[in-house]
């Protein structure tokens, strides 16, 4: 039976766990959010924890002081929320973080991570047949090192049930917004983000890391030419027999490229920049979304709700509204 959502007095208690070699803004930007939203009237208590008690050293460098150790903490907790610690696996703070985490799962209502807080959950086995992610670099050693764990490697955060894992550092802040809104609604999760300076909050399943990225880190000749042309121009015809022509390469071979380097086909890649045009175009200017589509290489608007639900999660009207609405300032 997991713990009441809330306190007698309405209060919800937001327990954020940290051990040493956590990431400084893991720690600090859900901390920030949640502050001010109990400012705002949300009703939250935030407390920061470890599991003796005593001051984290972050890898910043940058000491933290704790206000309890996670074993003194009592009644209900709403937000048990995993900053992480260092996450190699002879570490101390990681078997001592996972050790508390668990003993106190039991009294969460909601049991969040950010970035290699995940470690932390899957450690003590709070992950085992759930799906979850952590930051990207990281991804594929949470995969090794916990096979029983479905690893997503994209996208902002994941949720499975009430447990919820961050991919890290700035996604901290969407996911404790969204946690926000999902307790408190999107007025309130708004006006943080206002004073924040930041989108209402990204969403779920939005990317990582930007596709463009990649074309920096391809030193394949023939691949990185083709990688350039896409981004130049997202418009023009990027299909595989195009592309494999100005690479000088068979459209086979060419596939076998794109996914050795980037882990993906051509044709996504192809569709995920266009995706990335438009989102900056919708962000930036007001041009209908008939002519967002056409400058950036769809062949309809349909075609391209159609991507920007699988890639990004909702639809490019929708994308448009929460990106323009997200630069408000505080």
């Amino acid at each position: 039976m997991r713990a009441s959502p809330s306190h007698a007095d309405g209060v919800r208690d937001v327990v954020i766990a940290a051990g040493d070699g956590a990431v400084l803004l893991d720690v600090a930007g859900p901390l920030q959010v949640f502050a001010l939203a109990a400012k705002c009237g949300g009703g939250y208590r935030v407390r920061l924890a470890s599991p003796d008690g005593r001051p984290v050293h972050t890898r910043e460098g940058v000491p933290l002081g704790v206000d309890t150790a996670l074993d003194a903490v009592t009644g209900p907790v709403h937000i048990l929320l995993v900053a992480g610690c260092d996450p190699t696996p002879d570490s101390p703070a990681l078997a001592s973080l996972a050790q508390a985490v668990r003993r106190l799962r039991e009294r969460c209502t909601v049991l969040a991570s950010v970035c290699i807080g995940a470690f932390v959950l899957a450690e003590a086995g709070l992950l085992d047949g759930r799906r979850a992610t952590t930051h990207w670099a990281s991804c594929r050693e949470l995969a090794d090192r916990y096979p029983q764990v479905t690893v997503k490697s994209d996208g902002m955060y994941v949720r499975d049930g009430d447990v919820y894992t961050a991919a890290g550092v700035t996604a901290g802040i969407d996911l404790a917004l969204a946690l926000v809104e999902r307790d408190r609604g999107g007025t309130l999760a708004r006006q943080v983000a206002q004073w924040l300076v930041v989108f209402l909050q990204r969403p779920a399943g939005q990317s990582q890391l930007s596709v463009r990225g990649q074309v920096r880190s391809s030193r394949r000749g023939a691949l990185r030419a083709v990688l350039d042309a896409v981004a130049a121009q997202p418009h023009a015809d990027h299909s595989l027999e195009a592309m494999a022509g100005r690479a000088a390469l068979s459209p086979r071979h060419l596939s076998r490229l794109f996914i050795e380097v980037l882990g993906t086909t051509p044709g996504q890649y192809v569709q995920r920049i266009r995706v990335e045009a438009a989102q900056q175009l919708l962000e930036a200017g007001d041009d209908p979304v008939e002519v967002v589509a056409r400058q950036c290489g769809f062949r309809n608007v349909e075609t391209m709700r159609k991507a920007f639900h699988r890639i990004v999660g909702m639809a490019p009207t929708a994308y448009r509204h929460q990106s323009q609405k997200g630069v408000t300032h505080a």
